[in-house]
Parts: structure tokens; C-alpha cells; sequence
């Protein structure tokens, strides 16, 4: 089993101030990775503030969870990644998805296609970025992309090159992210375009179960190994867990103990929480877990005595 480490998704701060205060916070707290999603909604952009965080860090590394594909060109988004690597000294995760959420879509214009053709344009994606970032020059004719003499600046040593995260719940994507990735997002299915009560069915233990298995099956058959990562959908430390869940469950009329068993559901204690994550890597295998800005203070305690173990 791989070692722990722990990110945290970060999206806000009210100006570039407080921003550097939290990072230099979290990577004295031995988390692992400042990660920024991307979404259009009242959150920062991950380009600009990655490039702040890692101006303003030494050691954690920065990156996206995750940067969606269709909001942005590979070759574009290829040599932003490959400037922020280089001027941070390796220190980059790039974590991408396929796309999901049907609120973006609406409020820019987007074409929200079918999940299949959403996956398969990342797949282009992917293979046109990890060349670029090999040093190559891009021939690339595909169904999406014709790519022709691309190639980014500067060239970087192969412990500079950016992980690459692919993460999903999908089948198709899943298979992606066992075929190239670094690092694996194993997460709920979300091709409903929206995060409602459909969680609790594909957040269920067994469908955890069915996707690790798979990303497994497909890393065996590709020959690679992966470290598996998984997104909390929420961390509360508190003394009383049960009490917590039904009040939470009775909040969202659902049933207390099947959210009591959602592995993406970390609560109770520090010692119940530390219980939890090692049961989960026994399990599952998560190593790599992230939580979100709001908690990464109560959470610390988790972090120290697992983090390297």
C-alpha cells in the first residue's frame, strides 16, 4: 500500500493577501497539495492562483482538481502547465476531467456533448499534452484536435514534468486514467450534470468497490501501477459521529446509516477518522486524499499522524 499524503481544494480568498496566508497555512501543515478547481461559478481561476501559490510556497505542490477539458485548448492549456512546472521547480499536479457540471455549460455557451464524446475528446487531450510535455513536436490528427508543430516552452527534466491526475467515475474514464495517469481520481459518476441525491447511490460502497476493481483490472492489463486518489465529498472532525450523520441524514431525508457507510464521507473524531482512512486504503486503496478549504485546519491532526505512513 502506498504511503498517505493529503490535498486541499482551495477556491477563495478575498484578496492575494490572504490567499499566500492560507497557502503557506497548509504547507506548514504538511498537506501534501494546493489544488483549485475549475468551475464558472464565485471561485478563482486555477491558472493565476496556482501561480500565486507557488510563488508563495517551497515544497507543497500546486495543481488543479480538476481542470475541465473543454473549457480550454491541450496546447494551451499544455504550455501554461509547463511554465507553471518549470517556474515552480516541478512542483505541479495537473489533475483533468472530462467536464460535468451542467451549470458551466449553461452559463457560457458551451455545448455539453455526451458523456462518451466528452471522454473520448479528453483522451485527445491527454495524449496531445504528455507529448508536449516529453519535449516533442506534435503531429497529432485526431477527431477533435489537428495539432501541427506545437510544442512548449521550456523543455523540462523528466522530474519536472507534471503528474498528471485523471479522475472520474465512469467506466471510459476510469480506463483513461489507468492508461495514462499518475495518479487516479476514483469519484462518484456525476454524468447527471449535477450534484443531488443520485450521490448517495453512486458514492455506495459497492460502487467503490466496482470502480477500484476496474481501474485495477485496466492497470494490470496496461502494465503501469497508479496512486489512487479519492475527493471527500465532506470532513467534519467532531466527538459525536453518529450524531452528526442523523442529523445530516434527517436534514436531506436520507437514510442514516447508508451515509454512515459512503466512504466519501469523513467524520468523527480524529481517532475515528484515522480508523476510517486506514480502513478505506485496506479497502479501496486510497493513499491520496483531499479535503476542502473550509476544514483543512481540524483536519491537521489527521494529516500529521498519517501523512508519510
Amino acid at each position: 500500500m502506498a504511503n498517505f499524503r493529503f490535498g486541499v481544494q482551495l477556491s477563495a480568498a478575498s484578496n492575494a493577501k490572504q490567499w499566500m496566508s492560507i497557502v503557506k497555512r497548509i504547507e506548514s501543515l504538511r498537506y501534501s497539495t494546493i489544488m483549485v478547481p475549475d468551475h464558472f461559478d464565485a471561485q478563482l481561476s486555477p491558472i493565476s492562483a496556482l501561480s500565486f501559490a507557488a510563488a508563495a510556497t517551497e515544497t507543497v505542490n500546486v495543481g488543479t482538481l480538476v481542470a475541465s477539458n473543454d473549457y480550454r485548448h491541450p496546447v494551451v492549456l499544455a504550455r501554461e502547465i509547463t511554465t507553471l512546472s518549470a517556474l515552480s521547480g516541478g512542483r505541479v499536479e495537473l489533475g483533468l476531467g472530462a467536464g460535468w457540471l451542467k451549470a458551466d455549460y449553461e452559463s457560457s455557451g458551451l455545448s455539453l456533448d455526451p458523456p462518451g464524446t466528452r471522454v473520448a475528446r479528453l483522451g485527445e487531450s491527454v495524449e496531445i499534452m504528455k507529448s508536449m510535455f516529453q519535449g516533442e513536436e506534435l503531429a497529432f490528427d485526431g477527431e477533435f484536435y489537428h495539432v501541427h508543430g506545437a510544442a512548449a516552452y521550456p523543455a523540462l527534466p523528466d522530474e519536472h514534468r507534471p503528474r498528471l491526475t485523471i479522475g472520474g467515475g465512469g467506466r471510459k474514464v476510469l480506463d483513461l486514467a489507468a492508461k495514462y495517469a499518475d495518479i487516479v481520481g476514483v469519484n462518484p459518476n456525476l454524468s447527471f450534470g449535477a450534484v443531488g441525491i443520485e450521490l448517495l447511490l453512486e458514492a455506495a460502497p459497492e460502487r467503490f468497490d466496482e470502480k477500484v476493481a476496474h481501474v485495477n483490472e485496466r492497470l494490470d492489463y496496461y502494465g503501469r501501477s497508479a496512486e489512487l486518489q479519492c475527493l471527500s465529498f465532506v470532513c467534519e472532525v467532531v466527538e459525536d459521529r453518529k450524531a452528526w450523520i442523523s442529523d445530516a441524514a434527517t436534514a436531506f431525508s436520507v437514510d442514516a446509516e447508508a451515509v454512515s457507510k459512503l466512504p466519501i464521507v469523513l467524520v468523527g473524531s480524529v481517532e475515528q477518522l484515522i480508523d476510517q482512512l486506514e480502513t478505506s486504503r485496506e479497502r479501496y486503496g486510497f493513499s491520496y486524499w483531499v479535503i476542502h478549504q473550509k476544514e483543512f485546519e481540524a483536519f491537521a491532526p489527521v494529516v500529521e499522524a498519517l501523512a508519510g505512513r
